[in-house]
């Protein structure tokens, strides 16, 4: 049973048990043509200040990951390319949603290990530790 939905989370209790389900949503990690990778600043309410984070969003419904991915980064970047790993990025226009204040920050991969202790964003954290780990 839903005890409560919202647009980004749903609690149901099973059993007694509290469950939350999270909406379907993607992260990109970005590298531009000079092999800096693309994060964005944004304000977030939920921890009262701004957050660096990947390039992300929910998937509209019926939408496909892929799709959602190169529609995310081009709304909050303005670039495109390949995605979830992207490069061969070309510049375009941004177009982020009503609301978001993004702020486009690059960072050259050899410092992206020092940003580690920065990052709050769990998906952030993660996509940027896997993508150190592969390159």
């Amino acid at each position: 049973m839903s005890v409560y939905v919202g647009k980004r989370v749903t609690v149901d209790v099973d059993d007694g048990k509290e469950i939350v389900r999270v909406a379907p949503a993607v992260a990109v990690v970005a590298v531009d043509a000079d092999g800096s990778v693309v994060l964005v600043r944004q304000q977030r309410p939920a921890v009262g200040g701004p957050v660096l984070e990947l390039p992300a969003g929910l998937l509209d419904p019926g939408e496909h990951p892929l799709t959602a991915a190169q529609r995310e980064l081009r709304e909050e970047t303005g670039l495109h390319g390949g995605v979830f790993v992207a490069t061969g990025l070309e510049e375009g226009d941004d177009d982020p949603d009503p609301g978001e204040d993004v702020e486009i920050v690059r960072v050259p991969q050899r410092d992206l290990p020092g940003l580690v202790d920065e990052i709050e964003d769990a998906k952030t954290l993660a996509g940027l530790l896997l993508y150190l780990r592969e390159r």
